[in-house]
């Protein structure tokens, strides 16, 4: 399994994580056997959120840790938070400490290795989340921080007021969703392509040492759909293909190794609860894909060069 260092941590984590969104679609013997599938294959990240599965997922991803063979001290555990599902976002000091102890608990652990805001509150004061990720921090509780979805200049406006240096941005990146590089290509152009809609937000994490994770990296569109098998997208269905069966692997080994060949050094999460899946997709990351394969695929995306 391939590492990358985490942000500027020093940490080395495995280059595929387990989001554990789905996890509580799971029995506990499920969810341990996908835990130790993962472990085995060299994963030793794993990405959660308060809200997942309305904490379902996190409390059947604890119980499993508990009953499986895995240690928690071989695991790189992270979490988000800052969602009030279907009223707000909200990075008050008390909710984001309320977030991180909710869990802690369901989880089953004494501390986080990673904590995110989950999304951007407009409301957002920069000292009052300094105040919370101090105190985390203090208390053991959380050792690195990060945000998701957030674009350069709210990351700047963060960082400003934190003692702590964001170590992570967690962002919707793949075949099918590659705006964030798009514009770049089409720089000086006046198509639809041009448009910036992530203000730089790739070149910026590698100028600041951040790690991108790429959330839902088989997704095309916003939770539109996979494009993976799908008919809608013969092209790239067949060269992905034929370059799968080229390298004696999956399709989704492919996508994998696809996101992980950009020298951003960006980690995939991968959120597939069947352990045969989930090797399949982790096989990517023993993949190298040459200059020409990673451009014929982004071409059968649908993409070309201006």
């Amino acid at each position: 399994m391939k590492t990358i260092n985490l942000g500027q941590s020093g940490m080395q984590t495995s280059a595929v994580a387990l989001g554990i969104m789905r996890m509580n679609s799971l029995t506990v013997d499920q969810a341990t056997k996908v835990l130790e599938t993962a472990v085995d294959l060299g994963i030793n990240y794993v990405d959660s959120a308060d809200i997942y599965g309305g904490g379902d997922s996190s409390t059947i991803f604890g119980k499993a840790l508990k009953q499986s063979s895995v240690k928690r001290d071989q695991l790189y555990l992270q979490s988000k938070g800052g969602i009030v599902p279907g009223k707000r976002y909200d990075f008050s000091k008390q909710h984001i400490i309320e977030a991180v102890d909710g869990e802690l608990s369901r989880l089953g652990v004494d501390y986080l290795d990673s904590f995110l805001l989950h999304r951007p509150d407009p409301l957002m004061e920069p000292a009052e989340v300094a105040e919370a990720f101090n105190e985390l921090q203090i208390s053991g509780k959380v050792r690195h921080f990060g945000v998701s979805n957030f674009n350069p200049m709210q990351v700047d406006l963060l960082q400003s007021a934190l003692n702590q240096r964001l170590m992570i941005n967690q962002l919707q990146f793949g075949v099918m969703h590659t705006g964030a590089i798009d514009f770049g290509l089409h720089t000086n152009m006046q198509d639809d392509r041009s448009i910036n809609h992530d203000g730089e937000i790739i070149e910026y994490s590698r100028l600041h040492h951040m790690t991108i994770q790429a959330w839902s990296p088989y997704q095309y569109g916003n939770f539109a759909g996979i494009f993976l098998d799908n008919p809608k997208f013969p092209k790239l269905n067949d060269a992905m293909q034929a370059l799968a069966d080229e390298k004696h692997t999956s399709k989704s080994a492919i996508a994998t190794a696809w996101i992980l060949r950009h020298p951003a050094k960006i980690q995939v999460i991968l959120g597939t609860m069947n352990p045969k899946h989930l090797t399949e997709n982790a096989a990517g990351a023993d993949i190298d894909l040459s200059r020409q394969e990673w451009y014929d695929i982004y071409f059968a995306a649908g993409n070309d060069l201006p």
